[in-house]
């Protein structure tokens, strides 16, 4: 009898955990349909609040001006320790439409100025590309909206992933410069859009790093005869007559890219903390 009354106690202990468990189940899984259904879209929004923002950055309108005509900036390259170059240079969204440029001759000190022509202006590829990355990512979560339910935890962090994707190549694009060999910067046409046309022992390359416009200029020396400098470029092999004897880089902070390093930064923490949250709930 007495056995008989344990076994029956040990049975409703048994059928209160199963009950609470079961009770815990359901609390867990009402909790994680609300993260599939509101905090999810909750993050969602927010990105592309934040995202629209960035991808405006790359295209500001110019204030009093007819729609579609993008603000010009006027940024002052140079140093006050050295004045081998100076520039001002004017960017327009991803475009330089303007180049003024000094440069001091390293032997004889004369200094040289150049302007682009009138006809001219230099795509800054690293800008259109990081553009470019940022319109991605928005269309990822635009085709995702309030009316989408997901369905899985998995669903959530597959696009949260493809979004991280885009947005690191953006922010790549920026902070790691464009690096060109001499004989690329010479069959780039950059050289020929200046006037005075620059002479041959001189060649300039314009480019981004992290949100600074930079400038560097190479003043180059014929190498003697017989000597050749030897590069490779899309696999070719490239005999270049010169060499490097003096190299001089001026920058400026261009504050809209650093609000929009800044945006990206927030939209990969929001990202990694959507994926961390549906992690912790499966």
């Amino acid at each position: 009898m007495l056995g008989a009354e344990r076994s029956n106690a040990t049975l409703s202990e048994l059928a209160k955990m199963t009950a609470a468990s079961q009770a815990e189940r359901t609390v867990l899984e009402e909790e994680f349909n609300w993260l599939l259904k509101e905090e999810v879209h909750a993050v969602l929004k927010q990105l592309q609040d934040i995202l629209k923002e960035a991808s405006r950055r790359f295209s500001m309108p110019s204030p009093g001006l007819c729609e579609g005509q993008l603000k010009q900036e006027n940024f002052i390259l140079g140093s006050s320790t050295m004045d081998q170059v100076k520039g001002v240079l004017t960017l327009q969204g991803e475009a330089l439409t303007q180049a003024d440029i000094n440069i001091k001759v390293a032997k004889s000190s004369q200094v040289m100025h150049f302007a682009f022509r009138d006809d001219k202006q230099w795509k800054l590829q690293q800008i259109q590309d990081a553009r470019n990355h940022v319109n991605q990512a928005l269309q990822l979560l635009s085709s995702r909206d309030e009316s989408y339910t997901f369905k899985t935890g998995a669903e959530v962090n597959k696009l949260m992933d493809a979004v991280m994707l885009q947005l690191s190549r953006a922010r790549n694009r920026l902070t790691t410069p464009a690096s060109m060999t001499l004989p690329e910067l010479a069959a780039s046409g950059l050289v020929k859009m200046f006037t005075p046309p620059m002479p041959g022992d001189v060649m300039v390359n314009f480019y981004i790093n992290l949100s600074k416009l930079c400038l560097t200029v190479y003043q180059l020396h014929v190498l003697q005869p017989n000597t050749t400098k030897n590069f490779k470029s899309a696999g070719m092999l490239i005999i270049f007559p010169f060499e490097v004897s003096h190299v001089h880089k001026v920058e400026c902070v261009v504050p809209w890219l650093t609000d929009t390093l800044v945006f990206f930064t927030i939209s990969l923490q929001l990202c990694q903390q959507l994926k961390d949250k549906v992690g912790v709930a499966c």
